[in-house]
């Protein structure tokens, strides 16, 4: 029996661990703040980053010291503007290899935990943005607007008639899913068929705000769709997902900044337990 109490708890703990944002932030914020810290020291010139520190302290020492003497306190301002130079040289290189792996990572952590799926029975808009004929050779306007379709699979439903916004090129639709699942919902634009997928439910999901008609580096950071063909009429098409927030204590707080404050403590716990100079 005591056995078995204890691989239900070791059980429920991974679950807890992979299911609760929380858990997940903070997971993540240790193995990340080691992570950086360990690639640091490596990538960097620790003896040099340690004598530039240490002329900076001494110099910061002289101003203290000698605060009387005005010639003694310019010089020693000067050598710290130098000194910090020479740190920030030599900590450029180093934080590059840092801030670009983690700042990809950032960008898939998001895609589960920046936004929630949709409740089920709950309304929610799709926004279809159409792009102008000088960068489709397309026919743009109320005319094209009034010629797209929109296709929904059974579990979808829609709960109104669509908004025709002439001065944005955009169509919003308020639609609703009656069950848990993830469904595409298909738009018919200038004889094109463009697909979006719709997450419906709860928990952590792999969700995609918006799919994208070129803007690379927008669907870097904001896209986990196709990118949608270049010859296309529609420009964009978006879904007004509910924004994810962590519970910490009550408070709630967007899961980016959680993961920077607790990686940075735990950077600098790491860093003195492991004698990196940063």
């Amino acid at each position: 029996m005591a056995i078995t109490g204890q691989a239900v708890a070791i059980a429920t703990f991974k679950v807890f661990l992979l299911t609760s944002p929380l858990a997940i932030v903070v997971v993540l914020s240790l193995v990340v703040g080691l992570l950086m810290v360990v690639l640091f020291g490596y990538t960097s010139d620790q003896k040099a980053i340690g004598i530039a520190k240490d002329q900076l302290k001494a110099q910061l020492l002289a101003v203290r010291l000698y605060r009387d003497q005005v010639p003694v306190v310019m010089d020693s301002y000067g050598k710290i503007l130098r000194g910090t130079g020479r740190y920030l040289k030599l900590a450029f290189k180093p934080l590059l290899y840092v801030i670009i792996p983690v700042t990809l990572l950032m960008v898939q952590i998001d895609r589960y935990l920046g936004a929630t799926p949709i409740p089920a029975n709950t309304p929610f808009l799709l926004t279809v943005y159409l792009a102008g004929p000088s960068t489709t050779g397309q026919t743009s306007g109320s005319g094209a607007l009034n010629d797209v379709t929109l296709d929904l699979p059974p579990e979808i439903a829609m709960t109104a008639p669509p908004v025709h916004i002439p001065a944005g090129n955009e169509i919003v639709w308020r639609l609703v899913g009656s069950r848990d699942g993830k469904y595409e919902v298909k738009i018919a634009a200038g004889g094109q068929s463009a697909a979006k997928v719709v997450c419906v439910g709860s928990g952590l999901v792999r969700i995609s705000t918006v799919r994208l008609r070129g803007h690379f580096w927008e669907r870097m950071f904001s896209s986990a769709e196709p990118v949608l063909p270049e010859n296309s009429l529609i420009e964009f098409i978006s879904i007004n997902y509910p924004d994810r927030n962590v519970e910490v204590a009550g408070y709630g707080m967007n899961w980016i900044w959680l993961f920077f404050i607790l990686s940075m403590v735990a950077g600098f716990i790491f860093k003195e337990l492991l004698g990196i100079k940063i």
